[in-house]
């Protein structure tokens, strides 16, 4: 016989529901979670080491610095994606520290190297450059958001990368550690125009060449001279590191027109691709149009 009311069953008492906020506030975080914060992390204190050794006037060691950063920024990506572990908060992360690292250390790094002797003009200089950077990484983050676009330009950035432009810019540092610019003072206003390009650079539609879909599997005939070519460059870039970083700077910006070419051929492709299509879509039916009885 059923009864008219059902039997009384308590609810969780308030104990209970503490003791079950407690639990979720200290639930475990997956270790593939926090890895890639950590190595960005990192990045952000060889950012930081950078700019005090560029007060300190330690050159070496605060380029140094950069290119470390600028080597773990390459990784913690690509462990995030290795370990499907990409977040919201990894993204914000990584653009503050670009800015820290490829923004704000290289402009004190230039400031105090030699612009500083050009009062204002100096500062406006590394100013620009910097504020350069900040619209890079705010342009790239809303790019993100953009899936409508062939898969082609995945192989491609949008004007010179924070860390790409970093490294560059620092090209007069590099020669004049090698000598080359032994009287630099003479021509602090090629400088100041360099400065001003690659910070252009940065902030321009120019398509430039992306290593992020660079193939993460080595044929087996492939490994070893793989193994020799990065130990050989690993040797070369610490005994001439200097000579290194210039041939790249320079060979980077060299490259720059032809992934414009690139570029400009798939454009092409595509445009003759739509057209072709469009063609075949106002073309008559073969049955001239008419109505089957």
């Amino acid at each position: 016989m059923s009864t008219p009311f059902a039997p009384f069953e308590p609810g969780p008492s308030s104990n209970a529901k503490r003791r079950g906020r407690r639990i979720r506030r200290f639930q475990r975080v997956p270790l593939k979670m926090i890895l890639p914060n950590l190595v960005t992390l990192l990045a952000l204190c060889s950012g930081l080491t950078a700019i005090r050794m560029a007060l300190e006037a330690r050159w070496d060691l605060a380029i140094g610095a950069i290119v470390l950063a600028a080597v773990l920024d390459a990784i913690d990506g690509r462990v995030a994606r290795l370990l499907r572990s990409t977040s919201r908060f990894g993204a914000e992360l990584d653009s503050l520290a670009d800015f820290v690292n490829f923004g704000v250390a290289p402009a004190i790094i230039l400031y105090t190297w030699i612009l500083n002797d050009l009062k204002s003009l100096g500062w406006i200089t590394v100013l620009v450059f910097a504020i350069s950077a900040a619209l890079r990484l705010a342009r790239f983050n809303v790019a993100l958001d953009d899936h409508d676009k062939p898969a082609w330009q995945a192989n491609f950035f949008t004007g010179t990368p924070a860390p790409a432009g970093a490294l560059s810019v620092l090209l007069p540092v590099y020669l004049h550690q090698l000598g080359i610019l032994e009287r630099w003072s003479e021509i602090e206003p090629v400088i100041v125009g360099y400065t001003f390009l690659v910070a252009f650079l940065m902030v321009s539609r120019l398509p430039t060449f992306s290593g992020k879909r660079v193939a993460m599997r080595v044929r087996k005939d492939l490994v070893l001279p793989v193994f020799v070519a990065a130990v050989l460059l690993v040797a070369l870039g610490v005994s001439y590191p200097f000579e290194v970083l210039s041939v790249a700077s320079i060979a980077y910006l060299a490259s720059i027109p032809l992934a414009c070419r690139v570029w400009r051929k798939h454009v092409l492709a595509d445009e003759e691709k739509a057209r072709t299509q469009d063609l075949a879509e106002a073309q008559p039916s073969s049955d001239g149009g008419a109505e089957p009885e």
